[in-house]
């Protein structure tokens, strides 16, 4: 067969000689055409919808019965080609990995409904990574991956800013990068993730990354602030443990101290010297406008940067934030080499950025109440 052999004649006019040569059993024969059939597609810029169908019908069924290796070989060649045949391209992407990931990374002829089907019907996470990196990839598509992904897909996912995120996937990204520090970082630096949700990784995440969220914080208006707000209120925080025993006496003797006028900063710093921690937490959170639960998370975890922010949210001086530092670093070494730390980072917080910051805090409250 000749080089020139798809040259001499209208593709339309080959086409019983095209299908009897694509059912020939000789490999050899059928690699061939598959060979030259691909250069003509090449070599002909300018072609009928019917060509394009017959390319489409032909490379297919060609293809189909080559080695792994001749088809990668395909996928490679038409993987980001514009006009290439939808048919050949849909095969190629439900193939075997080795085939089928750079037409899902990169192939535009490839649809939404394409790239579900092929994420849903293959269940292979090495299939979803690919599409996770394409350019774009629309809301549809990221549910898919979302639903279906392992973490690392995910990784994949959160790292593309070319891919948009609906607030339910993004909600249950969230979730899920809570409990796998590998995604911790990639979360918080994910560009368009709904700030409330942002939020909700503080106390999850390192320090630096920590930084990071009250830096985006301190960017917001006040009308995204509230937007932000109104968005997280309906995401209710599930309850994070059942409340101390002596919760019930503990919260009378607060409010009967606050009735009267004396509780104050300095009652909180006595309260925790003298072992009444659920005291200080009522009275914290009181302090704070902050849920109980949220208050112990910070005070049981030693979250002593979450607490600089409650203090410089409440107009705390530095003193008192030292104070109850150095009494819940007591048990450990240099706790007040430690104190002095946290007291300089107190310092450089931004009061204002800190208001805000807490007002996130304050959703869970708001919504457990309404609930």
């Amino acid at each position: 067969m000749s080089q020139t052999a798809f040259s001499d004649a209208p593709i339309q006019s080959r086409l019983p000689e095209l299908i009897k040569l694509a059912q020939h059993s000789d490999s050899n024969a059928r690699r061939l055409l598959l060979r030259e059939l691909t250069d003509s597609f090449f070599g002909t810029p300018e072609r009928t919808p019917v060509e394009q169908g017959l390319y489409g019908a032909v490379l297919s069924d060609l293809s189909r019965a080559m080695e792994i290796e001749v088809r990668a070989q395909l996928a490679e060649r038409f993987a980001s080609v514009e006009d290439a045949p939808h048919q050949l391209i849909r095969q190629l992407a439900n193939d075997e990995a080795a085939v089928a990931v750079p037409v899902l990374s990169h192939s535009p002829v490839l649809t939404d409904d394409d790239l579900i089907h092929v994420i849903r019907t293959r269940g292979s996470q090495d299939h979803m990574r690919a599409v996770s990196r394409r350019e774009t990839v629309n809301e549809a598509v990221s549910d898919a991956i979302v639903e279906h992904g392992d973490d690392e897909t995910l990784h994949a996912l959160l790292s593309n800013d070319g891919a948009r995120l609906s607030r339910s996937a993004s909600e249950t990204a969230v979730d899920r990068a809570k409990n796998n520090p590998d995604l911790h970082a990639v979360t918080v630096s994910r560009q368009g993730l709904p700030i409330d949700l942002l939020n909700e990784m503080y106390f999850e995440v390192a320090e630096n990354l920590r930084a990071k969220i009250l830096e985006e914080n301190a960017k917001l208006d006040p009308a995204e602030l509230e937007a932000a707000l109104s968005a997280g209120r309906t995401r209710i925080a599930t309850e994070d443990g059942s409340l101390p025993p002596d919760y019930a006496e503990s919260l009378t003797y607060v409010e009967e101290l606050r009735a009267a006028g004396q509780l104050t900063p300095q009652t909180l710093a006595r309260f925790l010297r003298s072992g009444s921690r659920s005291c200080f937490l009522i009275a914290l959170s009181q302090l704070a406008d902050i849920d109980f639960h949220t208050a112990r998370n910070i005070i049981e975890r030693r979250e002593l940067d979450a607490l600089a922010v409650v203090c410089r949210a409440a107009d705390l001086d530095k003193a008192l934030f030292l104070t109850y530092a150095v009494v819940l670093l007591n048990n450990d070494g240099n706790a007040m080499g430690k104190a002095r730390s946290y007291a300089s980072m107190y310092t450089a917080l931004d009061a204002d950025t800190a208001r805000r910051t807490l007002r996130f805090w304050r959703t869970r409250r708001a919504a457990l109440q309404a609930a």
